[in-house]
């Protein structure tokens, strides 16, 4: 994988980064429930930064 690829994903992980925690799809998981004891919307906040993480190391780190 070239640099300009590799920069090319890591911006789209960004911007999925900036829909993910963004408004109406925070409010979708707003919600009075709980998931394991943990309140549903920080549940949310906490799975998809990790899954960010996980995206955005893989991006950096692949040979193609």
């Amino acid at each position: 994988m070239n640099e300009e690829s590799r920069g090319a994903r890591l911006a789209a992980l960004c911007m999925l980064g900036m829909v993910l925690f963004n408004f109406p799809v925070l409010a979708l998981f707003n919600v009075p429930q709980v998931l394991f004891g943990v309140p549903l919307l920080y549940a949310y906040i906490f799975i998809a930064w990790a899954a960010l993480i996980g995206l955005m190391a893989r991006a950096a780190e692949s040979d193609g």
